[in-house]
C-alpha cells in the first residue's frame, strides 16, 4: 500500500482517488519550466545540471515524477511532528500539565504513558484513531509491556528530534541581525525547506489575508464583485495547535471559510452563490476532510468552526477585533464547546457555517511544485505558510505553476517572499505588514499576472 495511505483503510484510499479532482492536473511539462531551470542552473540537482539542453529535457520527466514522490513522502514526517505536538500539549488524553518546557522529563514521561494508554483503549476519537493507525503502520504494537516500552522509546526519540529541529530553525533565523528586515525575510522564506510538511493552521493567516485584501481594495487593485474563482494552496487541518495544543474540539479546516468570509465582507466576491473556492493539497487527510464536509453539506449539514483565544491574549486590537467578527458573512454564532477544567482562561467562538457556503468549496489533489493545473484559471490564488517548506528551486517551480493557474490580471497572495525571475509574467505589486502581537508579524505580498 502507498505510504500516504498506510494509516487509512483501503476503502478510504479508493474513495479519495475517485473523489478528488485528479483529472485536472498532470506533471509539469519541460517546455513550461525550461526558462526557470535556465535561470537557476547553479541550484539544479545533478540530474538536471547538464549544459546539454537535450539531456536536461530527457531527464526532466523522470526527475519530476521522483521529486513529486519525495515531496509527498515529507507528509509522513509532518504527521509525526503533529503527533509530538499533541503528545506534549494535548488535554484530551491526559490530566498532566502541558509540557511547554523541554526540561521536564518526568512530566513528559507521564504524558507519554497516558498517550500510549489512550492508543491502547477503544477510544474512537479521530485524533486517537489517526495516531494509532500511523504508529501501528510503522510496526509499533500495544499488546505487551515490552511492545509499549518499545513505543515509548520511539516517542522519546521523536520528541528529541522535534526539539533539535526547532533549535536548528531558531539558529537559522538568528544568523542575520534582527535589524536587517530584508535579510530576515529572505532567511524565513525557506526556513522549513527540509522539514516535514505540516498541516497546522491558525486564525493568524486568515487575519493577514484579510488585511492584504483590504489594502488591495483600497488601492483599487481589486474592483468590487469581481472575484469568482479562488484557489487555496495548503488549506490546513487544525489537529493540535503547535503552541497550545488545543484538542477539545474536532479536527477542523479554517482558511477556506475565512477566505470566503473576507471576500464577502470586503465586497470583492461576486456573491455567496457565485464564488467557487478550490483547495489544492497533496495530503489525503486534508482532501478527504473537505470531501466529507462537502458531502454532508449536500444533506443540509452545516460546518462548525471553533476559534479559541486566551484571556489577556497578547494579540493586537486589530486581531482581536477580527476574531470577534470573523464568520459573520458565512454563518452565525453557535454555542461553543467548553474547554476542560485544566485549560484555564480560554474563550471560544463557534460559527455555524451555512451548508450553502460549504458547498462552494471543492478539493483537488495537487502538488504545486510538480504539477500543472489543467482546469479553468483562477482570479485569485492564496498560499500562506506553504512555500516556506521549499527551497529556491521548488519555490521557482511553484511560482511558475501559479502564474499559469491565474487568468491574465489575476493575483497571487502569500506571506512568503518569492524571488522573481526576469522571464516571469507574475510581478510583485504590493506588500502589507500585519502585526499579530508584539512578537509575531506577517508580511503578505501580492503578485499580479500580466495581461499578456
Amino acid at each position: 500500500m502507498n505510504k500516504l495511505c498506510v494509516w487509512s483503510t483501503l476503502v478510504v484510499c479508493v474513495a479519495w482517488v475517485s473523489s478528488v479532482a485528479l483529472a485536472q492536473t498532470s506533471f509539469t511539462d519541460y517546455n513550461d519550466v525550461h526558462h526557470v531551470l535556465a535561470f537557476l542552473s547553479d541550484v539544479l540537482p545533478a540530474e538536471l545540471k547538464s549544459s546539454d539542453l537535450s539531456v536536461r529535457r530527457n531527464a526532466w520527466p523522470g526527475w519530476v515524477v521522483v521529486h513529486d514522490r519525495d515531496i509527498r513522502e515529507r507528509l509522513l514526517r509532518g504527521d509525526e511532528d503533529t503527533i509530538v505536538n499533541w503528545l506534549l500539549f494535548g488535554t484530551s488524553f491526559s490530566k498532566q500539565a502541558a509540557a511547554f518546557s523541554d526540561g521536564l522529563p518526568t512530566l513528559v514521561s507521564r504524558r507519554i504513558r497516558d498517550f500510549i494508554s489512550a492508543l491502547a483503549s477503544a477510544d474512537r476519537d479521530e485524533r486517537t484513531v489517526f495516531a494509532r493507525r500511523l504508529l501501528l503502520g510503522q510496526g509499533y504494537k500495544l499488546d505487551t509491556p515490552e511492545e509499549r516500552a518499545r513505543l515509548e522509546g520511539h516517542l522519546w526519540a521523536e520528541i528529541e528530534r522535534v526539539i533539535a529541529e526547532r533549535r536548528q530553525y531558531m539558529l537559522r533565523e538568528d544568523a542575520f541581525p534582527k535589524g536587517d528586515t530584508v535579510e530576515q525575510i529572505m532567511v524565513q522564506s525557506t526556513l522549513f525547506r527540509d522539514r516535514g510538511l505540516s498541516l497546522d493552521t491558525s486564525i493568524l493567516a486568515s487575519f493577514a489575508i484579510e488585511q492584504a485584501l483590504e489594502k488591495m481594495s483600497s488601492d483599487h487593485l481589486l474592483p468590487p464583485g469581481r472575484i469568482r474563482r479562488v484557489a487555496l494552496i495548503g488549506p490546513g487541518l487544525d489537529f493540535a495547535d503547535k503552541n497550545s495544543g488545543y484538542d477539545f474540539y474536532p479536527v477542523q479546516t479554517v482558511q477556506p471559510f475565512t477566505s470566503i468570509d473576507s471576500l464577502l465582507r470586503l465586497g470583492l466576491a461576486a456573491g455567496p452563490d457565485e464564488i467557487e473556492l478550490t483547495t489544492l493539497d497533496i495530503s489525503p487527510r486534508v482532501n478527504n476532510h473537505i470531501i466529507d464536509i462537502g458531502n454532508r453539506a449536500k444533506t443540509g449539514a452545516p460546518y462548525i468552526l471553533r476559534l479559541p483565544t486566551e484571556a489577556g491574549s497578547p494579540w493586537t486590537p486589530g486581531l482581536i477585533s477580527y476574531w470577534k467578527r470573523v464568520g459573520d458573512q458565512i454563518g452565525a454564532v453557535t454555542p461553543a464547546p467548553r474547554p476542560p477544567d485544566m485549560v484555564k482562561g480560554i474563550e471560544v467562538r463557534a460559527i455555524e457555517v451555512r451548508p450553502q457556503i460549504v458547498s462552494r468549496i471543492t478539493s483537488a489533489d495537487f502538488n504545486v511544485v510538480t504539477e500543472a493545473w489543467k482546469g479553468t484559471p483562477f482570479d485569485l490564488v492564496i498560499a500562506t505558510n506553504v512555500l516556506v517548506y521549499y527551497d529556491s528551486l521548488d519555490q521557482a517551480l511553484a511560482f511558475a505553476g501559479i502564474e499559469s493557474m491565474l487568468r491574465p490580471g489575476g493575483f497571487f497572495l502569500t506571506n512568503n517572499v518569492v524571488v522573481e525571475l526576469p522571464v516571469s509574467r507574475l510581478r510583485s505589486v504590493g506588500i502589507v505588514t500585519v502585526q499579530h502581537s508584539a512578537e509575531k508579524v506577517d508580511h503578505v505580498f501580492w503578485y499580479r499576472r500580466s495581461q499578456e
